[in-house]
């Protein structure tokens, strides 16, 4: 028998038992703080700027006057809205890669009816079509991938990713066929002069936030719908048991390929309403990058709330808190936006790395050898 020593590693990373709230929330705020003194500190070893002054600015950025605040509140809710999008393929382990792309066609469909029927149909029916063809072209483009996944088991990450560079593409197809003026490469504001498809405005003429708040009333909406249809509809039980297992389901009667078919089309329809709500609501213009990357962050956001249609509005309003207030302190102190982007990356990714010591905990040995 060999006497030869086994030398054990010096830790063991060992999977936690359910940690309770209050001490994962202790935790995350923890990573929030030490984040914001490490940016604090190099801040002041790089720039000599007083990082309080820094933080300020951040939250005059997002919040300093009326009109900031109604813009960052309607930034957080189409980050929010894609966020909830995302979540029930999530959830069910159907990993939709492609919101960004959902949300351009979206935006296509609605862009293509303002052009194409402005001045043919009455207002009130422009923007119902408008409703309705966002829906469904979302809805379409993210059940392709879909169905490949429920009959053959591909792979949807990819997919979906894919999808989005052909949504990419094809926006710029239709953006050249249809710029004004000619040459320019850009759409420009559609039908400006009477503004058919143009969805209302909420409140009264004087009211700040009036041309704000539809985007930030139809969020809310959706967040409820989205917290009730997950937590307690039988949809939102078949969507958690197919996530779980694929095999469990199928044992219990669940039919996996509709369930994995009809929760995609209802991701991809979100998606193609936040189209609408960019196109039609707010930029009233179609451009390729109309969506803002949000339909990745949406992703880390979905993730962060652990695909808690609630605490989803808090993730998005922290991350578009650290966007807006980025890009201020990178106007105010003369900084380029290369700077601010580092701050805020070094913020997420403490947020997001104490996830792992939320889910884990390390052991040290103790000494001594195994023989």
């Amino acid at each position: 028998m060999s006497n030869k020593k086994v030398h054990e590693p010096l830790f063991h990373i060992v999977k936690r038992d359910e940690m309770t709230f209050k001490k994962a929330l202790f935790i995350r705020l923890l990573a929030i703080v030490a984040a914001l003194l490490l940016c604090a500190v190099i801040t002041m070893v790089v720039t000599g700027q007083n990082p309080i002054s820094v933080y300020g600015t951040m939250g005059v950025g997002a919040f300093g006057t009326a009109r900031k605040t109604w813009v960052t509140l309607q930034n957080v809710s189409i980050l929010l809205l894609i966020s909830l999008a995302l979540t029930p393929a999530f959830k069910m382990r159907f990993w939709n890669i492609g919101g960004e792309g959902q949300v351009l066609i979206g935006g296509l469909a609605a862009a293509t009816c303002m052009i194409k029927l402005g001045d043919k149909v009455p207002g009130g029916l422009l923007i119902l079509i408008m409703f309705v063809a966002s829906l469904l072209a979302g809805g379409i483009w993210s059940v392709i991938p879909a169905i490949f996944k429920a009959k053959w088991n591909t792979n949807e990450t990819l997919s979906t990713l894919m999808m989005n560079y052909i949504a990419i593409q094809l926006v710029a197809f239709f953006t050249v066929l249809w710029e004004v003026p000619k040459g320019s490469g850009k759409i420009g504001i559609i039908n400006q002069n009477t503004n058919a498809g143009w969805l209302p405005n909420l409140g009264v003429p004087s009211f700040t936030g009036s041309k704000y708040l539809l985007t930030i009333i139809v969020a809310l909406l959706i967040t409820a719908g989205m917290f009730i249809y997950l937590a307690f509809s039988k949809q939102g039980y078949e969507i958690s048991v197919v996530g779980e297992s694929v095999n469990t389901a199928r044992y219990v009667g669940i039919k996996v390929e509709k369930v994995i078919i009809r929760t995609v089309f209802i991701s991809g329809a979100i998606c193609g309403l936040t189209g609408l709500l960019l196109v039609g609501g707010i930029n009233h213009t179609l451009t390729t990058t109309i969506a803002g990357g949000q339909g990745f962050t949406a992703v880390m956001v979905s993730w962060l709330a652990k695909f808690n249609p609630i605490i989803m509005v808090f993730a998005s309003l922290l991350i578009v808190f650290l966007e807006r207030g980025a890009g201020e302190v990178a106007t105010n102190f003369g900084l380029n936006q290369s700077f601010s982007d580092i701050l805020t990356g070094i913020i997420l990714f403490f947020i997001i790395g104490c996830e792992f010591f939320i889910r884990y905990k390390i052991t040290f040995k103790r000494g001594g050898h195994k023989k």
